[in-house]
């Protein structure tokens, strides 16, 4: 199994506000990386996107536990199975965020793979912080 954590960053809102931001699959847009991102759609409950130089991404929401946990999976649209989970933890009027990949990737996928799902995973938690710090 690989296993991705994004960064952790604490956003002065609370988690509830974060939940409904990003439980609508229209927002996720505003997280990606601008110029390395192509063919967006999304219909509020799920999004594809190519990604430059990479495959076409299709994520769709997948229950939860509002407002701590967003679960997402992947669509067939990915060019392999994967869960995103988003944690949100509140404390003091303040949300901690953070992104967990799962995928069961074969050693060469994975060689491939895990650094730039990690910068992305980065890049979605500093986005987060961007649009609502």
């Amino acid at each position: 199994m690989t296993h991705i954590e994004s960064k952790k960053v604490e956003i002065g809102k609370p988690a509830k506000e974060l939940y409904a931001f990003v439980e609508d699959m229209n927002n996720f847009q505003q997280l990606l990386p601008e110029g390395r991102i192509s063919d967006w759609q999304s219909d509020g409950r799920s999004c594809s996107f190519k990604v430059q130089g990479a495959a076409t991404i299709g994520l769709m929401l997948d229950g939860g536990t509002p407002p701590s946990l967003l679960k997402l999976k992947a669509t067939e649209r990915s060019p392999f199975p994967f869960t995103l989970d988003v944690h949100m933890n509140e404390a003091n009027g303040t949300t901690t965020i953070w992104q967990e990949f799962n995928a069961d990737l074969n050693p060469f996928i994975k060689m491939m793979v895990e650094k730039p799902l990690t910068n992305l995973f980065d890049h979605i938690a500093d986005r987060m912080k961007a649009i609502h710090g």
